[in-house]
């Protein structure tokens, strides 16, 4: 088990090296620079002070170099957009960040899990077809078009709800207003994990459900419930650990597109941002929480599998 869980972290920490590299390759050697230097009207001495107060007129493998000294330091840089630490203004956003992701995970179980399993033990002749095209249509639709279509109905057409951001000016405090400018957020991001997570539980509750180990505790005596609750449900939830733990880095890193469609203060929106302006330090920041938390999950993941599966065993993994 520690041996296990000690290459999963080398892995992981190649894994987040690769990638950050990569992006650090990317950011800089692609056309253009930082939104400070768009200026036309700087004049070439102008234009070099502003890359030497960046630390961007040194070669590459020295900037490489240093950002990489930097981060064994817990320094990110300073944001070129914001003139501010990157890790701050990083850390700043996270709240945000965490809330609009346990959100939608939270919600998407709520209607998943019963459904998926329903359908996978008695599916039906209209239950199934149902809910294979409903989750199929959700999975289908763009989030931005989505979002859109929400806020000109709930926004603008009804004013039931509000069209974006995370409060209203002069109600920062208040629970209810933080409840009403979650709700369509919320409702885009989770409706398509609630699909995805039903077809994956579906087919795991479906395959499990013919498996002997059933047959055999059914034929001891043991009670349906008790078969459902020690067996089947065990052996159903591993692909829905799997899926879920696929879900949560990408909300922490992504939805860059829900987010700025809802005007909502988070990660995914800094992000959109700082790529617009180029601002290295926050955009290499965002990819090293994104990539980290990818990780860490699916190393969390890894683990629960033990816990959910006896049989799995890491001594030989």
């Amino acid at each position: 088990m520690l041996r296990f869980l000690l290459r999963r972290l080398l892995h992981g920490l190649l894994v987040v090296w690769l990638v950050t590299s990569a992006t650090f390759a990317l950011l800089h050697l692609a056309p253009g620079g930082p939104a400070l230097l768009a200026d036309p009207k700087l004049s070439p001495v102008e234009r070099r002070a502003i890359e030497q107060r960046l630390g961007i007129d040194q070669p590459l493998l020295h900037q490489y170099a240093a950002w990489h000294r930097a981060l064994l330091r817990g320094d990110l840089g300073r944001s070129f957009l914001y003139q501010t630490p990157a890790l701050g203004t990083i850390a700043a956003r996270l709240p945000d960040t965490l809330l609009r992701t346990a959100l939608p995970v939270t919600a998407a179980q709520h209607p998943a899990v019963p459904l998926g399993d329903r359908v996978g033990r008695r599916p039906g002749p209209i239950l199934l077809p149902l809910v294979t095209g409903a989750s199929l249509l959700w999975l289908s639709l763009p989030g931005f078009w989505f979002g859109i279509v929400l806020i000109i109905l709930f926004a603008a057409e009804w004013h039931i709800l509000p069209a974006g951001g995370a409060s209203t000016p002069g109600l920062e405090g208040s629970v209810v207003d933080r409840v009403r400018h979650l709700v369509l957020p919320v409702t885009v991001l989770a409706l398509p994990i609630a699909a995805e997570l039903l077809r994956y539980l579906r087919a795991g509750v479906r395959a499990a459900s013919a498996a002997p180990h059933l047959r055999a505790a059914r034929a001891r005596g043991l009670t349906e419930t008790a078969v459902t609750a020690r067996h089947l449900v065990r052996n159903a939830l591993l692909p829905l650990a799997t899926v879920v733990g696929l879900q949560v880095p990408l909300l922490v890193g992504g939805a860059a597109v829900t987010e700025t469609v809802f005007a909502w203060p988070g990660l995914g929106r800094l992000s959109v941002d700082a790529m617009l302006r180029r601002d290295f330090p926050l955009i290499q920041g965002a990819v090293l929480g994104a990539v980290g938390a990818f990780a860490l999950v699916n190393l969390a993941v890894d683990l629960l599998y033990a816990g959910l599966d006896p049989r799995i065993r890491y001594s030989k993994a």
